[in-house]
C-alpha cells in the first residue's frame, strides 16, 4: 500500500479515500448528524477567517513546541478519538499509533477501538490518552479506567456530548453494519446496556438515557483516578466553571465533528468564548474541521492550546496505512510551521488574536 504521488494535502487523502473505500464504510466515517449543517459550519468558520501577517520579524529559533500537563510535545497536534480503525486497514489502531510515534504526535484511543487499548499501548512510540464512554455499570467504567492506567495512558478524555447517538441519516441510508471480525473489543465481557421494552413512541426517553453521565459522574471519575480528566464536547461557556468545579483538568471544545446534534455552531465560533471563560485556569483544546496548518494557527489565535485531528487520520490510514498517517501528520506539521513563519510568529507564545484580520466596519 503506497501513497499516490499526487497526495500533497489532507484534501488529497480525502479524495483518494473516497475513491478506494466502499460506500457503506464511507457513509459511516463521513456520516454527519441529520443534514450535515454543523460539519460544514466547522469548515466554513475557518475558511471565512483571514490572517494578518507581521513583516520582518525575527524568526531565529522558531519552534512549534508546547507542553500539556507538564509533558513536552513537538507540535500542538493530537489524534482525536475515533472508533474502528480496522474498518479501513487491517492493522487498525496499531498502525495509527506507530505513525503517531514516528511524528511525535499524541494519540487518543477510543473506547470503541477495534484493537484493545493494551495492544495499542504495546506498539505506541509516544504518549497515549484514552477516550472514555461511561458504561451502564460504574464498575465497568472503572475497569476501563484501571486498564488505561495500567497500560500507561497519560490522560482520560470523557466524551460528554453524546448521551445518545446522533441521527446520522447518511449512515442510515447506506445501511452500514460492522463487518464480521470488527467490534468494540475493549468492551468485551462488560455488561450490555439494559433497555426498556419498547412502547409506542420514540425509544430515547424510554430507557436510553438512564446511564448518561452527569456532573456527579465527572466528580466521581476525577476522584477515582490519578490521571488528568479532560471533558470532550464542551461548547457552552456556561459549562466551563462546572467543569473546573468538578475537577476536570482540561476542556476539548468539540461538536463531535457534526455527528451528534446538527445545527450547532462551529467549533471556531465558540472557541474564543470558552477560552475567555476559562481564563487560563485549564488547557483548552479544539476538535473539529482542522484540515490545514492555517486552521491550527487560527485555532491557537482563538484561544486553543492544541488541536485534535480526526477524519483525516482515517483517510490517510485507508490510503497508505501507517506510512500514510505519518505522511499526513507531517504535512500538517509542515503547514503549521509555514503558516507561523509567513505570519511572523516564531513561537506559539507569539500567536494571539492579532493574527486574525479584523476588517473595519464601514
Amino acid at each position: 500500500m503506497s501513497v499516490p504521488a499526487d497526495t500533497v494535502s489532507l484534501y488529497d487523502y480525502e479524495r483518494h479515500f473516497t475513491a478506494r473505500v466502499d460506500a457503506a464504510t464511507r457513509a459511516y466515517i463521513a456520516g454527519t448528524g441529520a443534514d450535515g449543517i454543523t460539519r460544514q459550519a466547522n469548515r466554513d468558520a475557518y475558511d471565512r477567517m483571514r490572517l494578518m501577517p507581521r513583516a520582518l520579524r525575527d524568526l531565529s529559533g522558531a519552534s512549534a513546541a508546547t507542553s500539556l500537563f507538564g509533558q513536552a510535545m513537538p507540535y500542538p497536534i493530537l489524534i482525536a478519538p475515533m472508533a474502528f480503525h480496522r474498518l479501513v486497514h487491517r492493522d487498525g489502531e496499531r498502525a495509527t499509533a506507530q505513525a503517531a510515534g514516528l511524528t511525535g504526535t499524541w494519540m487518543t484511543v477510543s473506547t470503541q477501538s477495534s484493537v484493545t487499548l493494551e495492544e495499542v499501548a504495546a506498539v505506541a512510540g509516544g504518549p497515549l490518552w484514552f477516550q472514555l464512554y461511561t458504561q451502564p455499570r460504574p464498575e465497568d467504567t472503572l475497569a476501563l479506567v484501571r486498564r488505561a492506567e495500567a497500560a500507561g495512558y497519560r490522560a482520560l478524555v470523557l466524551t460528554v456530548d453524546a448521551p445518545v447517538s446522533g441521527l446520522r441519516n447518511i449512515e442510515q441510508r447506506a445501511g452500514f453494519r460492522l463487518p464480521d471480525g470488527i467490534a468494540p473489543v475493549n468492551l468485551a465481557g462488560l455488561a450490555p446496556d439494559s433497555f426498556t421494552p419498547p412502547r409506542p413512541g420514540s425509544p430515547v426517553f424510554q430507557g436510553m438515557l438512564h446511564a448518561a453521565a452527569t456532573w456527579d459522574t465527572v466528580r466521581w471519575l476525577c476522584a477515582e483516578t490519578r490521571l488528568p480528566v479532560l471533558l470532550k464536547g464542551i461548547m457552552n461557556p456556561d459549562d466551563v466553571d462546572p467543569a473546573i468545579e468538578a475537577g476536570a483538568a482540561g476542556i476539548i471544545v468539540s461538536n463531535h465533528g457534526g455527528r451528534t446534534l446538527d445545527t450547532l455552531p462551529a467549533v471556531a465560533e465558540v472557541l474564543p468564548l470558552v477560552a475567555a471563560r476559562a481564563a487560563g485556569r485549564l488547557p483548552i483544546l479544539a476538535d473539529g474541521g482542522i484540515r490545514r496548518g492555517t486552521d491550527i494557527l487560527k485555532a491557537l489565535a482563538l484561544g486553543a492550546d492544541a488541536v485534535l485531528v480526526g477524519q483525516p487520520v482515517l483517510h490517510a490510514l485507508a490510503v497508505g496505512g501507517m506510512a500514510g498517517v505519518a505522511h499526513m501528520l507531517t504535512i500538517l506539521q509542515t503547514e503549521l510551521e509555514v503558516a507561523m513563519a509567513l505570519s511572523g510568529r516564531a513561537r506559539l507564545a507569539d500567536i494571539d488574536r492579532s493574527v486574525i484580520f479584523d476588517p473595519p466596519r464601514i
